[in-house]
């Protein structure tokens, strides 16, 4: 089970549509292939969608960290040796996505290996999320249309809604409709990206008091420390931090600051190791938890189904699985299907799922 190389393979795969918030756009996803090689012919794999506008980190980057830094302290090692490798890797400054993708892939490849699934490797709670949608910016007519189509589609009832445009009204406004055409039954939450002050934040909520959100997210800079520890302190649902805390040390910080009261995990910034320390730590402190989305394909999608499905605490809510169905085509050899507004984990050991070597080589970009 030595590791004897580890491929980083940047892809580009254009949306439908583009995808606006407050921090940025994506209109292509340009996310990088990682696969880990082990001396007996397994092959594990991870997609690290890089996020310039959040973490610092691209495409190009992303490569080259894993090729010239990451890759030759990890080859040599045991697939059971989880915590060298997040040691070794922890050693380079920053780097989440990257550093996320290598330990995902590690711990594919041991499933595979071992022919268990890596949701049972990790806990094994159930093996379904029920899932929430995304809706960026645009008019409330078009974003009404969008949750429509989602429910009526595939059955999703949860919606994490974009926000933090200028004036706060433009927002409010969507949330307002999407609320009345949807109906209590349907769960919304908002998500500000950071988009606003600390006021306006706390004057939106106000006008949206009478709209029964389940959570407010990052909806103002974590960076703005005393006007944020403000905000958390008047509203009366959990706020989330978000990109504001990816590392255990960021969730002390923030939840303990009086900053945030919830957060979100994202497996493609901390990977199955480094989500497993910031879930336990969330639920020794008490914390709501959402499983988060970094506008993944579908297999960091998986990835994230896979980790969520692992524990109560983060199969409780609804996590963020579906921002895929935005993509105009994906790598995997059988798509992901949302039923009933839930996506299950796949049978076989690791991940559960395959590439497909033709899309591979239409898509990826260093050939």
């Amino acid at each position: 089970m030595k590791i004897t190389a580890v491929e980083a393979i940047p892809f580009a795969i254009p949306y439908r549509k583009p995808l606006t918030f407050a921090s940025g756009e994506v209109q292509v996803a340009e996310h990088v292939l990682v696969r880990v090689h082990t001396d007996d012919g397994v092959i594990g794999i991870a997609e690290a969608p890089p996020r310039p506008f959040t973490y610092g980190e691209t495409q190009d980057g992303v490569v080259a960290v894993i090729r010239k830094i990451f890759a030759p302290q990890v080859i040599g090692l045991n697939l059971l040796q989880r915590e060298t490798i997040h040691a070794r890797l922890a050693r380079t400054v920053g780097n989440p996505v990257a550093k996320a993708a290598i330990d995902m892939a590690v711990w594919d490849a041991l499933g595979r290996t071992l022919d268990i699934q890596v949701t049972e490797l990790l806990g094994g709670y159930t093996d379904r999320m029920r899932v929430s949608h995304m809706l960026g910016f645009d008019d409330p007519a078009a974003m009404v249309a969008e949750a429509e189509k989602m429910r009526d589609r595939h059955g999703i009832n949860t919606f994490k809604v974009k926000v933090g445009r200028r004036p706060v009204e433009l927002d409010v406004a969507v949330v307002r409709a999407l609320r009345k055409a949807l109906g209590e039954s349907v769960e919304l939450y908002i998500d500000g990206n950071r988009g606003w002050t600390a006021s306006e934040s706390a004057a939106a909520m106000k006008q949206m008091a009478d709209l029964n959100l389940l959570f407010a997210e990052e909806l103002c800079p974590a960076d703005d420390v005393l006007g944020r520890r403000w905000l958390v302190s008047r509203i009366d649902i959990p706020f989330i931090a978000d990109e504001s805390v990816p590392t255990p040390a960021d969730v002390t910080r923030e939840v303990l600051g009086g900053s945030a009261t919830a957060i979100s995990i994202k497996t493609a910034r901390t990977g199955f190791t480094g989500s497993q320390r910031v879930h336990h730590l969330a639920e020794g402190l008490g914390l709501e938890v959402v499983m988060g989305n970094q506008i993944d394909g579908q297999l960091g999608s998986m990835c994230s189904v896979v980790f969520g499905s692992a524990y109560r605490l983060t199969s409780r809510r609804a996590g963020e699985l579906s921002n895929f169905l935005d993509m105009s085509d994906d790598l995997l050899t059988e798509p992901l299907e949302i039923r009933g507004g839930e996506l299950t984990i796949r049978p076989g050991g690791g991940l559960g799922v395959d590439l497909d070597p033709d899309k591979l080589a239409r898509y990826r970009q260093d050939i």
